[in-house]
């Protein structure tokens, strides 16, 4: 089996949260290593802090995937005696490659803000501040009968034929194909010279124009033909808008410091902050994971009466209030490091879907800054 590249992980990464999505003053991507470097081992974390780089030297990690930049702001120099300096030293030395994915990877379906939304059950979550929109395409190919099933389910797992709550929606129109192959050609059916008619499955999928390259590629892996042909349709239906935070229905109203309850057990902290009553009873809530203060008046203005997010301070708190709003904040790090497996798994199967030798790990060390006492 090949050992996977950088390259293959960037890939991978990116059929799934494009560098494209990521604000205009974020810095995500590769920042320290080569494409062409080998990654047969990926230690997964949110930020490169002293004991993740500990462990990823440790288990011989050739490349970091964190969702914090460690180099995010231009460096007017690179010291090895202060500040971050030490650890971009010993990555270096180390061998150790860093890729990032940051407000890429908090817009992305399945990304941070879906995890922590699933994880506090918003029920139908909407998207609080829309950052852009995926616009549908619509593929179309010509398959064999007994291929059929084969290439569906290669285009489903690369992220076409999903309508809603369904998985694998296609249609599917039965007629006849002809080629003649060319002297030179290797053809699935037929011969050299001679015009070929072929009973085929015209078979078309919907799915979002970022997943587009993704899809052609599972295309041509399932596909028998030597030359496959498809079409790239561009649709008018309405795209799936992707942004920050998410707003929607609680499973069932409760009161605050009940919810706040939950939310410890849920994420795993002992404790939290809240701003507002306790009593006071809530159905409608929103998400913001990482720092939430900036999304607290599109939080009031879409009708929700409690924002869990990181990163309150004293003004936003006042805010809040001043809005009708309660808050809930159990920090930066626990509202983010949900989407750690999740990262993980992806990796895992692209890497077994291209048949590369690849090991994934999530960083056992990762902690946020703060303690509780």
């Amino acid at each position: 089996m090949t050992v996977a590249k950088v390259a293959d992980v960037v890939s991978i990464l990116e059929s799934w949260a494009p560098r494209e999505w990521a604000d205009s003053w974020d810095n995500v991507g590769l920042l320290v290593g080569g494409m062409d470097r080998p990654a047969e081992r990926i230690l997964v974390a949110l930020e490169l802090t002293d004991p993740v780089l500990a462990e990823a030297e440790a288990w011989g990690a050739q490349l970091l995937v964190l969702h914090h930049p460690p180099i995010f702001k231009p460096l007017p120099a690179l010291r090895f005696d202060r500040g971050a300096g030490p650890r971009l030293e010993r990555l270096v030395r180390a061998g150790i490659g860093v890729y990032a994915a940051h407000t890429n990877l908090d817009v992305a379906p399945g990304g941070v803000n879906d995890q922590l939304a699933a994880a506090v059950g918003l029920q139908e979550p909407r998207v609080l501040k829309p950052t852009g929109e995926d616009r549908p395409l619509k593929l179309v190919t010509f398959v064999p009968r007994d291929h059929v099933d084969r290439v569906r389910k290669a285009l489903s797992d690369a992220g076409a034929g999903v309508i809603g709550l369904y998985a694998e929606c296609s249609f599917e129109t039965p007629g006849t194909g002809t080629f003649r192959p060319l002297p030179g050609a290797n053809p699935y059916l037929g011969t050299v010279g001679e015009l070929e008619r072929a009973e085929e499955v015209r078979l078309e999928m919907i799915l979002p124009a970022s997943r587009a390259q993704a899809a052609v590629s599972a295309l041509l892996e399932a596909h028998p033909y030597e030359e496959v042909a498809y079409d790239l349709y561009p649709l008018q239906n309405p795209g799936v808008r992707r942004g920050h935070g998410r707003v929607g229905r609680l499973p069932q109203p409760m009161r605050l410091g009940e919810l706040a309850e939950r939310l410890k057990e849920v994420l795993r902290v002992p404790a939290l902050r809240m701003v507002g009553d306790p009593e006071r009873v809530v159905s409608v809530a929103a998400t913001a994971p990482g720092s939430g203060a900036s999304l607290i008046q599109a939080a009031a203005a879409a009708g929700a009466e409690v924002l869990i997010g990181g990163d309150i301070d004293h003004h936003d708190a006042w805010d809040a209030l001043d809005a009708g709003l309660a808050v809930l904040d159990p920090g930066h790090f626990a509202t983010e490091v949900l989407v750690l497996p999740e990262v993980a798994r992806r990796l895992r199967e692209g890497l077994q879907a291209r048949g590369l030798a690849g090991e994934v790990r999530v960083a056992e060390s990762g902690t946020g800054p703060f303690t509780f006492c």
